[in-house]
């Protein structure tokens, strides 16, 4: 005889039968555009920092060269764990480490991110000449990636689409990407960089170039992706008083990558003196608030700017500096502006001296967290998903930039970097990030 089923016990409710259908239906058009505009971050790895290099002076031996002349500058100015230490005020405990794992970085990957730039940096140049360097930047990054000398993420700043400039800009963009298609097609790291951009509809003509070029070289849509620099007022609050930068994201339909603050025009823009223009000036603050606020969720990454102060000349001096983009840097850190720029190769070590002492300080704290969330353990912290979320993606920033090692963290954690990634990204579990080689 089968076995009869135990009728559940009757829980009273009020609602009518069909109430929580007619508010799905309500509310679908709101869960559709919830999913199309924050999809959430993408799961793949953010470069800590972006290195800008004039289109003229861009060779096959620039990232190598940026790494041996950072490497230069430690043996001059920082030959051992203990004078690093000393200038930036390193815990004991932490320097060696640090020190050990920022010459390593240097002799690895020196550049996790480089920007051909054909606007300020590049300056005004006839158009045969821009043309030759942007065919070449083209031919020379195709050629890095193909031998495996590229930095991780390799592309092109091109002039603004403003009247005065619009047409070179195009033909530069047109010239970069038709010479990537002729080497063999655009490679896995491209970035490209659109600049002081001051409305959405500058973004929109932005995305009909990509989607024209996509289409005569029989690309997949979307393919082509561009990050927005924040250089201009009106690209923080519109006319109207709306945040403009939200509508960017928007206008961008969904091909942007990043938001990049650039300090010293968005601060000349505002009138700061000279003196004053840094990136922790409270209009700096105010301005990648609002950047931070307006890509949260969208899988559009925030980052900082630069210092325009170089650690060059005698010791004392380069210290200075040292000290000075290490502060700054920390600083971005702990407001989870966790890329910047970098406009010289004596800031490298400082870049992965904070990267690094960053993620060092805080990763048994964290792997302990997220140890004890995965394994329901407690503690005397109440952990939410959306902290372990934080826990995982912290750790995950840690091991692709090289502050810390998969095995490492496996250790502390219990988890395996499968395991990382669905935590980091619950959303789009079907991503994984690019660890660093």
């Amino acid at each position: 005889m089968a076995q009869q089923e135990t009728a559940k016990p009757a829980v009273a409710t009020s609602l009518a039968s069909g109430v929580a259908e007619r508010i799905g239906a309500d509310l679908g058009p709101v869960d559709a555009e919830l999913a199309r505009r924050y999809p959430g971050d993408p799961g793949t790895r953010q470069p800590v920092h972006t290195v800008y290099v004039p289109g003229e002076t861009f060779t096959a031996g620039t990232v190598r060269s940026w790494g041996d002349r950072a490497l230069a500058a430690l043996d001059e100015h920082a030959p051992d764990a203990a004078a690093l230490a000393a200038v930036l005020d390193l815990p004991e405990e932490r320097a060696g480490e640090v020190y050990a794992r920022v010459r390593a970085k240097l002799e690895r990957e020196p550049v996790e991110d480089l920007r051909v730039d054909f606007e300020d940096g590049y300056g005004g140049r006839d158009d045969a000449q821009e043309d030759a360097d942007a065919a070449r930047a083209a031919r020379l990054i195709a050629e890095a990636y193909a031998n495996g000398t590229a930095a991780p993420y390799m592309g092109i700043r091109m002039k603004c689409l403003e009247a005065a400039v619009r047409d070179r800009a195009i033909r530069t963009l047109d010239v970069f990407l038709t010479g990537l298609m002729e080497a063999g097609g655009l490679p896995d790291g491209l970035v490209l960089t659109l600049p002081k951009v001051t409305y959405a509809e500058q973004v929109t003509a932005m995305v009909r170039l990509a989607e024209e070029f996509e289409r005569t070289h029989g690309l997949p849509a979307g393919r082509i992706g561009f990050e927005i620099q924040i250089e201009t007022s009106q690209a923080v609050l519109a006319a109207d008083g709306t945040a403009t930068v939200a509508r960017m994201i928007g206008a961008a339909e969904g091909r942007a990558t990043g938001l990049h603050y650039g300090t010293f025009d968005y601060s000349a823009c505002l009138g700061v003196s000279a003196a004053h223009q840094a990136s922790d000036h409270p209009a700096a603050d105010h301005a990648k608030a609002i950047m931070q606020v307006a890509a949260a969720g969208t899988g559009v990454r925030v980052s900082d700017g630069s210092t325009n102060v170089l650690p060059v000349g005698p010791t004392a001096r380069v210290h200075d500096a040292w000290r000075l983009h290490y502060g700054l840097t920390r600083r971005a850190l702990a407001r989870a502006y966790y890329q910047g720029w970098d406009m010289h190769p004596g800031h490298l070590p400082t870049r992965y001296a904070a990267v690094f002492a960053f993620y060092r300080e805080g990763c048994e704290a964290a792997a302990a967290r997220l140890a004890a969330y995965a394994g329901r353990a407690g503690g005397d912290v109440m952990d939410e998903p959306a902290t372990a979320k934080a826990l995982s993606s912290y750790l995950l920033r840690g091991i692709d930039c090289g502050a810390l090692d998969t095995a490492e963290v496996a250790r502390l954690t219990g988890l395996t970097r499968a395991d990382l990634d669905a935590y980091a990204t619950p959303r789009r579990a079907g991503l994984t990030r690019t660890a660093a080689a």
